[in-house]
């Protein structure tokens, strides 16, 4: 199974794909209830999170990633941490995220 196809099946089903041509098109963007769920969702799994990148109106704010918390891409407490404060933070924000689908959970 190819990365994008695994994302779509296990990690976004049943969540709104926000992007309506305001990026491109591969990048999905959802909001902060969706995001809650798709970090949950990306623990359960084991996915890597490189960076979480924060939305308002098409303008992308500052993104943050694995290597400003100094954390592995695979630990939880980093990107729920930065979901958390960007959450705290501002209300009304998109969310995407940098993930990577181990080849282990692939060939499954």
């Amino acid at each position: 199974m190819e990365q994008e196809k695994f994302l779509e099946q296990h990690i976004f089903t049943g969540l709104k794909n926000l992007n309506d041509g305001f990026a491109k098109d591969e990048i999905h963007f959802f909001s902060e209830l969706d995001f809650e769920i798709i970090l949950q969702r990306a623990e359960h799994f084991g996915l890597s999170i490189y960076s979480i990148d924060p939305w308002i109106k098409s303008e992308v704010l500052e993104a943050s990633s694995h290597e400003d918390h100094k954390k592995k891409a695979t630990d939880p407490r980093w990107y729920k941490k930065e979901f958390l404060t960007l959450k705290i933070s501002q209300a009304g924000l998109f969310y995407s995220a940098k993930y990577k689908v181990s080849k282990k959970l692939l060939a499954r």
